[in-house]
């Protein structure tokens, strides 16, 4: 994903439907604070950003990028944990047999892969 602050923005909300105004709502915040900050002409402030982050289900450090490129394995672990948490045990078999097939033999049981 880019690491523009601003499309990441614009893209969650597109993602999950919601119109500007909704945001604007939610985060007690103008639609015009909204517009600027998905067109980059503002930033959101760290409180912003973790409410954005609470509203689209996302990590604060998806949305505000890492520094250390160390912890991104951990935030898609963890941003794979949120998105899981929220799916029926249906879903979660559908998901499991759907990885089972994307990764190559021998992996899925821990073993390194060429």
């Amino acid at each position: 994903m880019d690491d523009n602050l601003g499309a990441k923005v614009k893209k969650l909300r597109i993602q999950h439907g919601l119109t500007q105004e909704e945001v604007a709502k939610a985060l007690d915040v103008t639609p015009g604070y909204i517009s600027n900050v998905e067109n980059g002409r503002n930033l959101m402030t760290l409180r912003m950003l973790t409410y954005y982050a609470d509203l689209t289900g996302v990590s604060l450090d998806y949305l505000a990028g890492s520094i250390d490129k160390g912890y991104q394995k951990t935030a898609l672990d963890n941003e794979i944990m949120q998105l899981t948490s929220k799916m029926s045990n249906t879903e979660k078999e559908r998901l499991i047999a759907t990885l089972r097939i994307w990764l190559p033999e021998g992996k899925e049981k821990g073993k390194k892969t060429k």
